[in-house]
């Protein structure tokens, strides 16, 4: 996994976070499900150890959950954009491809490659 890819798994399990913590009534389920799905996905043994983690400061992370599922060795499936949730959406943004592209900037304001002014 690169850095990239990474981070923009981060930035999806986390995202629910800051919205979900200022609610009246907590939805733990949803809060340690999206850490599960886009962190987790088909590492069942580092999802064990995360939850292990967790426990000792919050005991009640990763209860009522249902198992992952694979291993480790087992890449998961990238959701599909209409099955997507639009705050899933929002996040989904650039293919990680084009995140390391350089930008190109072309016309004007920009010379053309090459010109002298």
């Amino acid at each position: 996994m690169t850095v990239v890819e990474f981070g923009a798994r981060v930035a999806s399990a986390f995202f629910l976070w800051p919205k979900e913590l200022l609610e009246k009534d907590l939805n733990r389920e949803a809060l340690a499900s999206t850490v599960q799905h886009d962190l987790f996905g088909g590492n069942r043994d580092g999802w064990s150890a995360y939850v292990a983690y967790m426990r000792k400061k919050v005991s009640w992370f990763g209860t009522g959950l249902p198992e992952v599922q694979g291993d480790a060795s087992e890449e998961p499936a990238p959701a599909e954009a209409e099955d997507a949730s639009p705050e899933e959406a929002s996040v989904a943004g650039a293919p990680l491809a084009d995140w390391d592209a350089p930008d190109e900037k072309k016309g004007w304001p920009w010379p053309q490659p090459g010109s002298t002014s």
